[in-house]
């Protein structure tokens, strides 16, 4: 309806223009004509020409509000021109769309669009965003639609997350797949091109090289890399999505990958501490997670990324200060974070098989490989999961971990422990913590501070058929960006 207004208003403009100036030439009270023939004409000429302007003007304004009408609605016009296209009784058929506000533009892109600016090269790709056939963000019955995107570049191998993807979506309709291809390789763009109309590809258009800083050099594909997650990103919201499920093109899923997050999507409308829901447990080997259990999830100050779920509101926070490289490692800075926290399960919803990539192979060989992933089907969405709630969790959790006893890595390790059931052990310092978790086995790094899968800096794993919290002391003060 927005559009029609619009359109009546810039219409309404035009024809304005038309019948004042046919006033001003035919009104000989207001608008005395000249006798003289010579003079005469040249009024004609003058009040022609300013017709012309004035047409120009009414022209450029009107095409200036159908720019801006395709970029901040384009669901809403490519609606309009499918049903224009449609007989009477398709058009009776056709379903109601429920759409959703979108991505706000900047203050710049607003002058290019209401042309004001003229926008370079660079900007206008990115302001030409293709077009996706599905925009409709609930279903009938109220549940949101959440695309799954797929980053890729040149893995041909992308294939086995896409069988994956496909083999284990539960609804086409409330799960569309959209691939954004950076990179322009043809071989992988044909590979997915062959999962038509399964899935919708778009393709980063921005190709040009990128500027690094010469130490930088050897980083250039992370400069690549954080620039396609924002084309993506914007692209994604600015069809009328709620939420978005980001999966990178070397990841398989478990079967329950889609009920995970449909299950915990509520999640992050009601607890504004929570900013993410991550299918990924950095620990999540099979010798320290408790298999019995898959329907265990967490809250972690950690952000653990590796298909991860972010809200249409999160994305508007963060598109404005995108960085142009390494964007895993600046969203966990305590600037992004803001204490906010995710989720993530005890047993990992995902699983990479990528191990060349632009990180080398980092951390693969010794981790990633050994991740376990979930084989179970959990109906998360038929459990309670309201303990994941700040409130709830703080008082039962830290309570819990707080109240166990206090062992060593050496009393767990030969058995020493006389009872049954969890136990914790105490870390005081950096160097306490990298040197347990080294002889544990865990991931021993830290990012701003923070140690992975943590949450008030306590790591919880499990260990010989034994839960094990690894814990500061009562009064901790908070993460030590020095530990980095």
């Amino acid at each position: 309806m927005r559009y029609h207004k619009i359109l009546i208003i810039a219409g309404f403009l035009i024809i304005w223009t038309f019948v004042f100036y046919y006033f001003m030439l035919r009104n000989s009270i207001d608008f005395p004509l000249p006798e003289n023939d010579y003079r005469r004409k040249m009024m004609f000429k003058k009040i022609e020409n300013q017709v012309k302007q004035e047409l120009k003007k009414s022209e450029k304004l009107t095409n200036a509000v159908l720019r801006y009408l395709k970029l901040n609605y384009p669901s809403e016009v490519s609606s309009n021109k499918r049903r224009e296209s449609q007989t009477p009784q398709q058009k009776d058929q056709a379903p109601q769309l429920q759409l959703v506000g979108v991505v706000p533009l900047t203050d710049k892109e607003q002058q290019t669009v209401m042309g004001l600016v003229e926008p370079p090269e660079q900007e206008q790709n990115h302001l030409e965003l293709p077009h996706v056939e599905t925009t409709i963000s609930h279903l009938k019955d109220g549940q949101p639609i959440i695309p799954i995107l797929v980053l890729a570049c040149n893995r041909v191998s992308i294939a086995k997350c896409l069988d994956n993807l496909i083999q284990y979506r539960p609804n086409a309709e409330q799960f569309p797949i959209i691939v954004s291809q950076d990179c322009a390789d043809e071989a992988t763009r044909n590979v997915i091109l062959s999962y038509e109309p399964q899935l919708t590809l778009v393709e980063q258009p921005d190709q040009s090289d990128i500027f690094v800083p010469p130490k930088e050099k050897k980083f250039k594909g992370y400069y690549k890399i954080s620039r396609h997650y924002s084309w993506a990103l914007n692209y994604t919201f600015s069809q009328g999505y709620e939420y978005v499920v980001i999966v990178e093109d070397d990841l398989n899923v478990a079967p329950d990958f889609y009920e995970y997050f449909l299950g915990t999507h509520h999640l992050l409308k009601q607890d504004p501490s929570l900013w993410c829901i991550s299918a990924w447990n950095d620990n999540g080997k099979a010798k320290f997670i408790d298999a019995s259990h898959p329907e265990l999830l967490y809250r972690t100050d950690f952000f653990p990324g590796l298909g991860w779920m972010l809200t249409k509101n999160l994305w508007q926070e963060l598109s404005v200060k995108w960085p142009k490289s390494f964007w895993d490692d600046w969203i966990r800075h305590p600037e992004q974070r803001k204490n906010r926290v995710c989720i993530r399960p005890e047993i990992s919803r995902t699983r990479t098989f990528g191990k060349i990539g632009v990180s080398n192979g980092l951390f693969f060989d010794k981790y990633l490989r050994y991740i376990k992933l979930s084989e179970e089907f959990v109906p998360f969405t038929q459990l309670n999961l309201s303990y994941l709630l700040k409130d709830n969790y703080d008082n039962t959790f830290l309570k819990k971990v707080y109240t166990l006893p206090i062992v060593t890595y050496d009393e767990l390790r030969r058995r020493l422990i006389s009872k049954d059931g969890p136990v914790r052990i105490q870390y005081i310092n950096r160097e306490q913590y990298k040197r347990i978790t080294k002889m544990l086995g865990l991931m021993d790094d830290f990012k701003s501070g923070v140690p992975r899968t943590a949450y008030h800096g306590i790591v919880s794993f499990f260990y010989e058929k034994r839960r094990v919290y690894l814990a500061p002391n009562l009064n901790w003060k908070g993460y030590d960006l020095s530990w980095s």
